[in-house]
Order: C-alpha cells, then sequence, then structure tokens
C-alpha cells in the first residue's frame, strides 16, 4: 500500500508543475519575443520586405528564446507551486504522515533532469539549425537595401553596367549625400554625367527604384556619335528616377559556412579536435624553425619538416556522438549515405627554412579557436543542467519563505537569472580569451547555485526545520547578514516565526 501512496504522491507533485511551468515558459517567451519584435520591426518594415520573410525573422529567433527562458520556466514554476503547497499546510500534513523532504523533492528533481535533457537537445539539435538559417535570412536581409552598401569616395555600380554613383558623404541613416556625381551609361547614343552639391534618396513602395533629389548642380550630355554635340544643363533642383536598382530581396539556399552557434556538440568537437591538430603542427613549426635559426648558427645544414601525414577528421568518441550517429544510420538509406560526397585529404604540409614568421601567433589562434567550439560546447550543457539547478534553488527557498507570495517568485526568480545569466556571459568571454578552463568558465554558475540548493535541501530535512511561515521580513534579515559577512549564505542563522 505504501508504494502506492508514493505514487499517487509524485504524480500530485508533479501535475502540480505542468500548468505553471507551461504558463511561465509561454510568459516569459513572449515577453522576450516582444522586445525583439519592438528592437527590430522598424528596420525591417523600413526595407519594404515581403511579410513572411518578417514572420520567419522572428519564427527563427523562438528557438533561441525558448533555450534561455526553459530554466527561467522550471525555477518560477518550482517556487510557485512548492509555495503555495507550503502556505497551504499541504506539507505540514505530508510530512505529519511520514513524507520526508527527501520524499517530497524526489520527484520533482526527477521531473527537473527531464527537462534538462529535454532542453540539451533542443540546445543541441534544433537551435543550431535555426540559428543558421537565421544568419543566413539576416544576411541576405542586409543585402537588400542599396543604400547601406554604398560606399563613399568610391565609385559605387548603382545599376550593372548602366548607372554609377560617386558621393563624399553618405549618410546611411538619413540618406543624404554629399559631393554628388552620377554617370549615366544607360542610352547607347549619349553620356551624362550629373553632379550636385548634395542629395537625397529615397525607394518607391515595391523597392525596385530609386528616387533622387539633387540640389546646386549641372548635368554635361556628350553624344557618342557626335563627339562635337556637347550641352551642360545648371539646375537648383533636379528630382530624378533610376529603375532597377537591384533592391530585390533574394533568399541564399545553402549557406555552408557555420559559425560555433550554429554547430551542433559533435560538429563542434570535430572543429575542436582540428583546430588542436593545427596548434600541434604551428608548434612543431616553431621549434622547427628554432632549430633551424641554431643550426644556422654553427654552420650546419638546415633541416627541411617532412610531409605531415593526413588525419582524417571524424567525430571523437562519446556515447552521445555515436548514438547519434548510429541514429542517423537508421533514417538515411544507405544509397544516401554512400552518395555523400566525402572531403579529399589535403596536400602533405611542408616547413621550409624561415617560415617560422608568425608561428606563435598560429599557436594561439588554433587554440583560441579551440577553446571558442569548447566553451560552446560546455555551454549547452550547462544551459541545460541549470533546469536542475534552478529547482535545487527554488525548493529550499520556497519552503522556508512561504508567505512570500507573487512577489518572492517574482523577485527571487529576477535575482537568480541577472546572477546567473551575468556569470554565463562574464565566464564565456573568459574562457574565450583563454584565461580559464571552458568547464569552468562554464559551469561556475551552476556549480555555485547547486552548493547553495543543496546546503538549503540539506537543512530543510532536518527536524526542526519544517516550513514555518518565512515572509519578506526574514529575506530582508537574510541580506542584510549576506552583506555584512557573505559566509552566512552558506550557514545562515536565520530567525524562525513565532
Amino acid at each position: 500500500m505504501a508504494p502506492l501512496i508514493v505514487r499517487t504522491i509524485s504524480r500530485y507533485l508533479l501535475r502540480q508543475h505542468v500548468a505553471p511551468l507551461g504558463f511561465a515558459l509561454a510568459a516569459l517567451t513572449s515577453l522576450m519575443l516582444i522586445q525583439q519584435v519592438a528592437k527590430q520591426l522598424s528596420g525591417l518594415l523600413g526595407k519594404g520586405l515581403p511579410a513572411g520573410v518578417i514572420a520567419e525573422v522572428f519564427l527563427l529567433s523562438l528557438p533561441f528564446i525558448v533555450a534561455v527562458t526553459l530554466p527561467m520556466a522550471v525555477l518560477v514554476a518550482v517556487l510557485h507551486v512548492f509555495t503555495r503547497l507550503a502556505g497551504d499546510n499541504e506539507i505540514t500534513a505530508l510530512q505529519a504522515g511520514g513524507v520526508s523532504v527527501t520524499r517530497l523533492v524526489a520527484p520533482v528533481l526527477a521531473g527537473a533532469t527531464g527537462v534538462a535533457l529535454l532542453s540539451f537537445l533542443w540546445n543541441d539539435q534544433l537551435l543550431p539549425r535555426t540559428n543558421h538559417e537565421l544568419r543566413t535570412l539576416q544576411v541576405d536581409i542586409a543585402r537588400k537595401k542599396p543604400s547601406l552598401t554604398l560606399k563613399e569616395q568610391v565609385i559605387n555600380e548603382v545599376v550593372p553596367g548602366q548607372t554609377f554613383l560617386r558621393a563624399s558623404r553618405i549618410d546611411g541613416n538619413t540618406n543624404k549625400l554629399k559631393d554628388v556625381t552620377l554617370y549615366d551609361l544607360s542610352d547607347a547614343e549619349r553620356r551624362r554625367i550629373i553632379t550636385a552639391d548634395s542629395g537625397r534618396m529615397a525607394y518607391s513602395a515595391g523597392g525596385r527604384d530609386l528616387f533622387l533629389t539633387l540640389t546646386d548642380g549641372d548635368i554635361e550630355e556628350v553624344n557618342r556619335t557626335d563627339p562635337t554635340q556637347f550641352n551642360r544643363t545648371f539646375f537648383r533642383t533636379n528630382r530624378m528616377r533610376v529603375s532597377g536598382v537591384g533592391n530585390i530581396f533574394t533568399q541564399t539556399e545553402h549557406d555552408t559556412y557555420k559559425s560555433d552557434r550554429e554547430m551542433s556538440t559533435c560538429e563542434m568537437r570535430q572543429a575542436a579536435s582540428a583546430a588542436r591538430r593545427d596548434a600541434s603542427r604551428a608548434a612543431g613549426d616553431a621549434r622547427l624553425v628554432i632549430d633551424n635559426d641554431l643550426r644556422r648558427l654553427v654552420g650546419l645544414a638546415t633541416v627541411v619538416a617532412p610531409p605531415m601525414p593526413y588525419e582524417p577528421d571524424t567525430a571523437p568518441p562519446g556515447l552521445y556522438c555515436r548514438a547519434l550517429r548510429r541514429f542517423a544510420t537508421w533514417l538515411l538509406p544507405p544509397e544516401a549515405e554512400a552518395q555523400t560526397p566525402r572531403a579529399a585529404a589535403p596536400p602533405p604540409l611542408y616547413v621550409t627554412p624561415g617560415a617560422g614568421i608568425g608561428e606563435e601567433q598560429r599557436v594561439r589562434d588554433a587554440r583560441t579557436r579551440a577553446a571558442t567550439y569548447e566553451v560552446e560546447i560546455q555551454k549547452k550543457y550547462a544551459i541545460a543542467a541549470a533546469c536542475l539547478v534552478f529547482a535545487l534553488v527554488g525548493i529550499p527557498v520556497a519552503l522556508r519563505f512561504q508567505r512570500g507570495g507573487v512577489g518572492l517568485v517574482i523577485g527571487m526568480s529576477v535575482g537568480v537569472f541577472t546572477v546567473y545569466y551575468v556569470g554565463l556571459i562574464a565566464g564565456e568571454e573568459l574562457g574565450d580569451r583563454l584565461l580559464v578552463s571552458p568547464f569552468l568558465a562554464m559551469w561556475t554558475p551552476n556549480l555555485i547555485f547547486a552548493t547553495a540548493g543543496l546546503i538549503g535541501l540539506w537543512r530543510s530535512r532536518k527536524p526542526g526545520n519544517a516550513p514555518h511561515g518565512g515572509d519578506w521580513s526574514d529575506i530582508v534579515e537574510m541580506v542584510a547578514r549576506v552583506m555584512r559577512w557573505p559566509g552566512s549564505l552558506l550557514w545562515p542563522r536565520w530567525r524562525s516565526a513565532p
């Protein structure tokens, strides 16, 4: 009978978390998406893009937002549920019936572990693909408006082979031009050169035509068949239209380049392995150059490096990558796998005397590149594990400050999110600069919060530490004590309510 009661309690606790988790995830994701829309919508509308392309930009932004908000939603759900259960004395009743705090916490931590696994698969499989598509789409959008690509003091080709524009100053925000020269070669029989002191650009609603308003200039026309015919016309204001400026949105079909945030874990392991091999080769080249310099000083013959053997770039061993590869072979037919092009081996690499200039920089660049991939790999694991870590932090806080209500949920969530993600960003910067190891760079916030959460759970399970109605006055007192002595964060002597 006891196992049945335990299973009933576990199902009850997990069901209590489903609705708050879904609501918090939807609310936080919507808030961040609205922020993205407010930030980018005006710039996207100004380019005359189709509505489907604008919607695709924000749709592709959702996976990244969900990757950030999912751990937040876990913390909000845990704080809400355990605060309510403690406030309604349900936890006290369960403990009176012989159910320990550890037994209450176990199913919630198991559920948080499941969410963490889903979060990792989301971050490793879906997020890199959507990041790649979003980056490609943003590059295509940036190429659409010619005014954003015109360069100062350079003859820019506005219409291929027909119209060229040069300006000493170009303001991309206001589309104002200074000291303008326009070369019009569209007419086969005459050539026109239009100069103006200043001007302004505008685009038609469809984005196909460029309208120029030029002031204080002249137009020089030369007949190609009869060079003696030359006309020069002065103007105060000249309005003209340049048709077919190429302001057409063209979406890239295949883009093979991928940054670290557009790769899966296995792809980044391959890239990191290749970078480490490059670092080893560069270090060997540097040693050889030093050897040759010493040999020349003593009058000996220099040595040429033998060709480097080619090492195939295969995924390093790992249960996760092997499982994914086996799963892919089940999905893909043998014919498709056989037709997949394989990279050819590069030619042997020789190091000649005097080729060591910049070898140390090559070594550092290769190590930095490897560290960048390794930091990103650890970040995928760390953000997924944050779902479990935030549950560890939220449970003891909710049990201790059960009367905090909505204010506790919001305040604690904002505080934890801020500290965690600031630490994550700072750690990523330090890891990319080779100042700390990739593991410590990404896992330090998790380790700190997990330690605090485990200590809180250990204190909660001790006799005499059952929920007893802490409120915001206890939180203020705890914060004041921590500010006086940070060590009290780990061993606090909290005041008990009467």
